[in-house]
């Protein structure tokens, strides 16, 4: 399945809200979208140095390149629309993406010059001991997931959790989703999708949990 081409749609969610893959002319406001909700996160803050002059150009421009690179690889980035405009999504990895310690040249080029060595190397470290802690052999991966902050509290989260058990159950190669969780109160937002904490991780400064749900 090509997930980048113009908008495929996914299942309606109903007359106004639908759920489909991103095109290359949503990532602008999709790139916003997880800034404002990656902005104050514990894991990102210590990624790319919160207390350092710069942190929120090194996350813009670190978010804009991860964008990128799940466009090129194809990668599932499913988008919720109200009307057109879009209020939420979530980047997914697939079981066979050259992703981790693999991903692409260009995407760690340009990732060192934006974000820097260390921001670089910490994000490639922390997808390979979430990896390396989930009790499966080829699943996809939940790298973001965000709502438009006007569009908040109003269960989207949830709709999106089902978008994305949609596409891991559409593909025979995956065993599951697996998500790296850092905020508690996130723990029972993934617990009512049937995700199950599978290992305890400390990454830096920040300690978490790799939370899997088995297809």
């Amino acid at each position: 399945m090509t997930t980048n081409a113009s908008n495929s749609a996914l299942s309606p969610i109903n007359d106004s809200v639908k759920a489909v893959f991103l095109c290359v002319d949503d990532l602008k406001v999709a790139a916003s979208i997880l800034y404002n909700a990656y902005v104050d996160d514990p894991l990102f803050t210590d990624i790319f140095q919160a207390e350092k002059e710069g942190y929120e150009s090194r996350l813009r421009s670190a978010i804009r390149e991860e964008l990128n690179a799940f466009w090129v690889a194809e990668q599932p980035m499913i988008g919720l629309f109200d009307d057109g405009r879009l209020i939420a999504l979530a980047c997914l990895t697939s079981p066979d993406a050259a992703f981790g310690a693999g991903r692409y040249w260009h995407w760690r080029l340009r990732m060192l010059l934006t974000a820097g060595l260390f921001g670089t190397k910490q994000m490639l470290q922390k997808e390979e001991k979430v990896r390396s802690l989930v009790p499966a052999d080829n699943f996809h991966m939940l790298s973001f997931i965000a709502v438009h902050p006007d569009y908040q509290e109003h269960g989207l989260g949830h709709i999106l959790l089902g978008a994305i058990d949609s596409v891991v159950d559409e593909d025979a190669k995956s065993e599951g989703v697996a998500v790296f969780v850092t905020v508690p109160k996130h723990r029972s937002f993934f617990s009512d999708d049937n995700y199950s904490v599978v290992g305890q991780l400390s990454l830096s400064h920040v300690n978490g949990e790799v939370m899997f749900r088995k297809k």
